[in-house]
């Protein structure tokens, strides 16, 4: 399977689930966008890592597991996003010590502050982004769709057990998803995404 290369677009706060963020990848060839829900602490180690400014006075964990892989020499050569089962994704750390080869399993958020850390490339299958990438449409946007967007009860407060996305067709769906990538909200395109992946 081929593995296509992905790097970090942003993160943003989800505006529908209290706590929750949205880290967007990008694959680096394309146009395609992979978000992925990860939880404060994790957003806020990735966020640490893309700032290069910022020294937290106390090492985080992210930081202290990468101070121990360099004192064993244990090398972090490469993390892969391997699986995407009922809107979770599953990584892999891709480790080299004394010529061998490890594969560790991780969360995709540990993995990817740690290949921030490694300055290492982050990885996926071309059948991953075809289930669940997310083309941003650059056409000019609807501005009546965009206000109706904007209500209120458009957006619920947790997509993940949101009721009212399995009550809609498969067409609105579509137009739905199509409607929070030009708003740039991902974190709630993924809930749609997920959704309309279980029915395919």
């Amino acid at each position: 399977m081929n593995l296509v290369p992905l790097k970090i677009k942003g993160i943003s706060y989800s505006q529908t689930q209290n706590g929750a963020y949205a880290l967007i990848l990008t694959e680096i060839d394309g146009e395609r966008k992979l978000p992925i829900v990860i939880g404060a602490f994790e957003a806020q180690s990735i966020a640490i890592a893309l700032e290069k400014d910022i020294k937290p006075p106390r090492p985080l964990t992210h930081d202290l597991f990468k101070s121990f892989a360099k004192r064993f020499d244990i090398q972090l050569k490469k993390v892969i996003i391997h699986k995407l089962v009922d809107g979770v994704f599953y990584a892999s750390i891709v480790c080299h010590k004394d010529g061998q080869e490890e594969v560790l399993d991780a969360r995709t958020s540990d993995a990817i502050a740690l290949a921030l850390r490694f300055d290492t490339s982050i990885f996926t299958y071309e059948s991953i982004l075809e289930q669940a990438g997310i083309i941003l449409d650059v056409k000019e946007a609807d501005p009546k769709k965009i206000e109706a967007y904007k209500q209120p009860q458009q957006l619920p407060q947790d997509t993940k057990a949101d009721p009212s996305l399995s009550k809609l067709s498969l067409d609105k769906l579509k137009e739905a998803l199509e409607q929070a990538v030009q708003m740039e909200d991902y974190e709630y395109a993924a809930a749609i995404r997920d959704e309309i992946s279980k029915r395919n």
